[in-house]
């Protein structure tokens, strides 16, 4: 099974058919049937190791100022207990929760109401630990790895390039801003070129860096994907472009 990071953007996508949205179900199309798919959202950024183990996860509404329509959207993808057991198990000695609260945030169903929208693979999340650094994460994916060979589908939503302060909000279309396409070109060539390091220590990147990951919740879920990368396997970019000028919509397929 491959894995997939997905530039997610606005909780909007959910209800558009544009360029992306377009991509997204063409995704879906193509993709083998996975028997259940685990997501790292951005949006689920809490201290402390933490999966959902419910056997049906609640379509969560984690925002605000968008239309009643969006707030009205359910994505009943039924969950999967065992596989949550299953990915504490290897992700052991890193203490990770079962956890029976949370549910799909829209960082994963605004994506995956596209990719499969009859809902109809279970769905399991895997939430972020704020207190770790990106190094501790790229290891975390690692481990996840014998999931791919067992038609797990991981993926990772988030953004390379998140920078919401830098956003051109509106209907007002903008060209991405140059630092901007500097960092995500500066990801690409590190992926096609295998090049893991710079990726996960993306800290030490300069100022292009800090201006496109001001904080790391919508990096962070890429370095899952890339940590499921074999020698030599193709990586290819399914999905391209930048919304509002600092929000980067790639989407990075392993496999």
């Amino acid at each position: 099974m491959p894995a997939i990071f997905f530039g997610h953007g606005s909780p909007m996508n959910a209800l558009e058919d544009n360029g992306y949205t377009r991509a997204w179900r063409a995704l879906g199309t193509a993709l083998p049937r996975p028997r259940a798919i685990l997501c790292v959202s951005a949006h689920w950024f809490v201290p402390g190791g933490r999966v959902t183990a419910m056997s049906q996860p609640r379509t969560i509404h984690d925002f605000g100022g968008f239309p009643p329509a969006l707030h009205r959207v359910s994505y009943p993808a039924p969950g999967d207990v065992a596989l949550a057991a299953r990915i504490q198990t290897l992700l052991a000695p890193a203490k990770v929760a079962l956890d029976h609260e949370w549910g799909l945030d829209h960082g994963t169903w605004s994506v995956l109401c596209h990719v499969f929208p009859e809902a109809d693979v279970p769905v399991v999340q895997l939430g972020l630990d704020e207190t770790e650094p990106p190094e501790f994460h790229y290891a975390l994916g690692r481990r996840l790895m014998p999931l791919r060979e067992q038609g797990v589908l991981v993926v990772g939503s988030g953004n390379v390039v998140h920078n919401l302060h830098a956003y051109s909000w509106g209907r007002r279309s903008v060209e991405p801003f140059d630092w901007a396409v500097r960092f995500e070109q500066r990801v690409r060539r590190a992926i096609l070129a295998g090049d893991h390091p710079p990726i996960v220590s993306y800290q030490t990147l300069g100022d292009d860096a800090l201006l496109s990951v001001p904080t790391p919740e919508h990096y962070l879920p890429l370095l899952y994907v890339l940590a499921l990368a074999r020698p030599g396997e193709p990586v290819t970019f399914p999905v391209e472009g930048v919304d509002g000028g600092s929000v980067s919509m790639l989407a990075v397929r392993v496999g």
